[in-house]
């Protein structure tokens, strides 16, 4: 039986990796040694940038709460103890969302809080 030489499957892997390094400047998009190492890191800082991202929106979801629950003469923990009195399970992404577009109805909330707390 006749020998059969791996470079088929070298030339993918290199492919491969040289694929997702297209657009990166000079030997990183050229060279599969360099191109490895910085779509390794590439990859890896995506991975975190992704749980970054959910870390970052929250921290801009309670900042718009907590700017909304003053004007309405609140802080933004003693409103949200206020809702968890009342009972009203909202979650800050729908909280902040109402802050900035529905004040009216953020300004409801924010008196239910006020009256459970006294």
């Amino acid at each position: 039986m006749a020998r059969i030489k791996g470079g088929l499957n070298a030339k993918k892997k290199h492919n491969r990796v040289l694929k997702l390094a297209k657009g990166y400047r000079g030997a990183r998009s050229k060279q599969y040694r360099i191109a490895k190492q910085s779509v390794m890191r590439a990859l890896t800082s995506s991975y975190a940038g992704r749980k970054e991202r959910k870390r970052q929106f929250r921290q801009l979801w309670i900042a718009r709460i907590n700017a909304a629950a003053r004007l309405n003469g609140l802080s933004y923990s003693k409103f949200m103890y206020g809702l968890k009195l009342a009972e009203v399970d909202m979650n800050r992404k729908m909280l902040a969302e109402m802050a900035v577009n529905d004040a009216a109805g953020f300004a409801t909330l924010a008196e239910l809080a006020k009256s459970k707390l006294a």
